[in-house]
């Protein structure tokens, strides 16, 4: 298997002109070229040891990158068939690497097809990177095999999510209706939405920092950040708060 190509890395001529061999063939007939976009480095190299196994898989990860601007450079040398794609990035989110592939994606001869692996399951996140071109979203929480299997899928134009995902899309674009705007929501960046989710859940600190691949210290701060914007006391306001809001 090839390194993977870091952020300034570009891939062999070989290696970008080899043909994808049919998705549809059973193990070791089909194959997939995948670039890896998260900016957690342990996450990515977990990735990478449970389905970058190309003899066993057929995933050949071709590349990796931590923020918007690597991504794309990345993702424009490779070229890939399928871009596992993180929701929160540094330099924009998992949106803006969408918008600035835009060109690669409506190829009609070598589509470059995303899917989005994210720890959020929030409607917002779902919604925001469909609507961006992502061919579906799974969670973190995806198993090895199933993860491999959505790979394939997208790779052959399917759409694919996590179960309860679906419902989002669904209601999102059968709804002609903008979705009403929240204030107090607004106020909070996409990692402090993500703590305040978890903590609504009932998750301790502990749990929350690895969960999301983060120190618990930074929990912490995060925490103290959500009840000042909120302007709440504690925890069990927290929760209340987003059980009314239908974000737990």
């Amino acid at each position: 298997m090839s390194d993977p190509t870091e952020a300034n890395g570009t891939a062999g001529a070989d290696e970008a002109a080899e043909p994808a061999q049919s998705a549809s063939g059973g193990p070791g007939e089909r194959h997939v070229r995948v670039v890896l976009v998260d900016d957690h480095r342990m996450f990515r190299t977990g990735v990478q040891a449970e389905i970058g196994q190309t003899a066993e898989t057929g995933v050949e990860v071709v590349g990796e990158a931590a923020d918007v601007d690597q991504a794309v450079t990345v993702i424009t040398a490779t070229r890939p068939e399928v871009v596992l794609l993180d929701v929160h990035l540094p330099g924009g989110g998992g949106v803006e690497v969408l918008r600035r592939c835009a060109p690669l994606m409506s190829d009609a001869e070598r589509p470059v097809r995303f899917l989005a692996l994210s720890v959020s399951d929030a409607a917002e996140d779902v919604i925001g990177v469909i609507r961006g071109g992502a061919r579906g979203y799974v969670t973190k929480t995806i198993t090895g095999t199933d993860l491999v299997n959505s790979v394939f899928r997208v790779q052959e134009g399917d759409a694919v999510f996590s179960p309860r995902l679906a419902g989002f899309v669904l209601d999102a674009f059968a709804s002609t209706d903008a979705p009403p705007v929240d204030e107090d929501l607004d106020r909070l960046t996409q990692r402090e939405r993500e703590v305040l989710r978890l903590i609504a859940r009932g998750y301790a600190y502990k749990e929350i920092a690895k969960q999301l691949y983060i120190s618990v210290k930074t929990v912490e701060s995060h925490v103290s950040a959500v009840l000042r914007k909120l302007q709440l006391s504690n925890r069990h306001e927290l929760t209340r708060w987003a059980t009314a809001r239908r974000l737990v």
